[in-house]
């Protein structure tokens, strides 16, 4: 879908779960798994979960930031160890190996603090064979989606669908290279994008509502010892 923004797609999170779940309609029952990424993530998926009776996990992948500029990455890191680096922005940017390590060093020990608030020692459910669909709430560069594409692969899935309320074009032309199928609800042609822009109701969404939300779905979904 071509999109050229005029007012915000979707009212929140929740919203955007729903439009993106028509989306994916053709999956509703099937042998899906969902990898939420969090924090945004988390919100969008629980409605394309409850839509498509589908099978829920996480995927924790942060940025690297780019020093002195957070806002910006330089590449991206999944749970499982997985990096993905844009190699041109590093070479524009003349970050040496030092650096890039450094950077990365200090997401790698966010990850690690993500996963265990949010998963604890639970595993991670099995994909192999199985459909995939990995679930943000926007993608601007994709930057991070490309790293938990790559780290969904080495699970060895039968299929990896990208999937996103609203997109930039470049990102999903990128992930079009990577993943088996990239669905959104809004895709800007636009030479500026903002994932907020897209939602009237926009925040960053805190570890305690994460939680909460986790707690939440477990407590309707997983057998009762």
């Amino acid at each position: 879908m071509r999109f050229f923004r005029e007012a915000p797609v979707f009212d929140d999170r929740h919203d955007a779960g729903r439009q993106l779940a028509a989306k994916l309609g053709k999956y509703n029952s099937q042998s899906v798994v969902v990898l939420a990424i969090p924090n945004g993530g988390v919100a969008v998926a629980l409605e394309v979960v409850s839509a498509l009776k589908a099978d829920l996990d996480l995927i924790i992948c942060r940025k690297i930031p780019v020093p002195l500029n957070p806002e910006a990455g330089f590449g991206a890191i999944a749970s499982d160890g997985t990096i993905f680096l844009n190699e041109e922005l590093v070479k524009r940017l003349g970050l040496s190996r030092q650096q890039i390590e450094y950077e990365a060093g200090k997401v790698r020990a966010e990850i690690k603090r993500r996963s265990l608030l949010y998963k604890g020692d639970q595993p991670l459910l099995g994909v192999s064979g199985r459909t995939v669909i990995i679930i943000d709430d926007g993608l601007a560069s994709g930057i991070t989606m490309m790293a938990a594409v790559e780290s969904v692969r080495h699970r060895r899935p039968g299929e990896i669908v990208v999937a996103a309320p609203c997109a930039s074009a470049v990102a999903v032309k990128q992930l079009g290279r990577v993943a088996d199928k990239v669905v959104t609800c809004a895709t800007s042609f636009m030479p500026s994008f903002a994932v907020a822009d897209f939602y009237r109701h926009w925040y960053d969404l805190s570890d305690d509502e994460v939680v909460r939300y986790l707690n939440q779905w477990r407590m309707r979904h997983l057998p009762q010892k």
